[in-house]
């Protein structure tokens, strides 16, 4: 039982962990999922709009009544906006136009100004969401530009909090761990954390058909990268905190197999998981066909399915992406 806290931005963390039972029972090993949904802005992101914005704060970066700015895929967005209400600073996001409609409303309803910028243009564009929103901040005083996929402080959130809660939660049996790359904090510093513990632990990367990342770990190579309906995780280049040396094993997951893993992980085990939770389960199914013998995996569930509602569970969206 959780003590009674003075702000909600002091329930962020310590989530719980539940384990498989469904999904993976014919399967070797045993799967563990990490429920971030339980943060109160429903999702990991949650952690690094805390860490991130008291690290600005202590380095003097915004002042009292500034503005947050970001580029985001929502989430980041929601986490900012909470610790930002909390703190009384304005905010301004720059969002691709392929995320969910659920996300940018309840971004609206925080009080955040909305940019939506588009997701058909690659880095070197200067409608590219991390450079427009480069370009506000510069032009908005007392702001910063919290620039998650370019912030060291990103993956430090996760190193300090969430691999040590894993790590402790699991009590130390931990063979594997799970997840996907979008600026690369999570997997880079839950990595690097559970790397320190124990050098065997196997790193392992989601990513979505038509991310550059796991062709990336695999070959070496940086191929053209293509578009994906998965949100959250997945990049068009290597973002300068993703650790690809700590990475074992990165699969590639098609749209339709996130998505229908996404609905079985509700309808066969009752988690309520986003899009990318079910790429991340369903590279660590690959995962465990492969090495999964007497092994304890451990995979994050970013978000819950809550924020994707007009596409996981409507059957005409998932017809005309071909998805069913």
């Amino acid at each position: 039982m959780r003590d009674v806290v003075e702000n909600v931005t002091d329930l962020i963390g310590n989530t719980p962990i539940v384990k498989v039972n469904k999904i993976c029972r014919d399967l070797p090993g045993d799967l563990y999922l990490k429920l971030e949904y339980y943060n109160p802005g429903g999702s990991i992101k949650d952690r690094i709009g805390k860490y991130l914005i008291q690290k600005a704060i202590e380095k003097g970066e915004i002042k009292e009544g500034g503005t947050i700015i970001e580029a985001t895929a929502g989430n980041t967005g929601i986490g900012l906006a909470m610790m930002s209400i909390s703190k009384d600073f304005k905010t301004i996001f720059v969002i691709p136009d392929k995320m969910s409609a659920e996300k940018v409303s309840i971004l609206n309803a925080m009080g955040a100004k909305i940019i939506m910028t588009r997701s058909d243009v690659g880095p070197e564009h200067p409608d590219y969401y991390s450079n427009l929103a480069y370009t506000i901040q510069k032009e908005t005083p007392n702001s910063v530009y919290i620039n998650q996929f370019n912030n060291e402080h990103n993956q430090m959130a996760h190193y300090n909090n969430t691999a040590p809660e894993i790590w402790q939660q699991m009590e130390g049996k931990v063979d594997a761990f799970v997840a996907g790359a979008g600026s690369g904090g999570t997997i880079s510093g839950c990595g690097r954390y559970l790397k320190e513990k124990n050098k065997s632990i196997d790193i392992v990367l989601a990513d979505p058909e038509g991310s550059i990342l796991a062709e990336y770990i695999n070959t070496g190579e940086k191929k053209e990268a293509g578009s994906f309906l998965v949100e959250g995780i997945g990049e068009d280049y290597i973002p300068p905190y993703f650790d690809a040396s700590l990475v074992d094993y990165a699969y590639t997951v098609s749209d339709q197999e996130a998505f229908l893993l996404s609905r079985r992980l509700l309808k066969e085990e009752g988690v309520f998981a986003g899009t990318s939770a079910g790429a991340i389960v369903a590279a660590a199914a690959k995962y465990m066909k492969i090495k999964g013998e007497n092994k304890t995996i451990v995979a994050i569930v970013p978000d819950s399915s809550h924020n994707y509602l007009s596409k996981i569970y409507n059957d005409e969206w998932l017809k005309d992406n071909k998805i069913i």
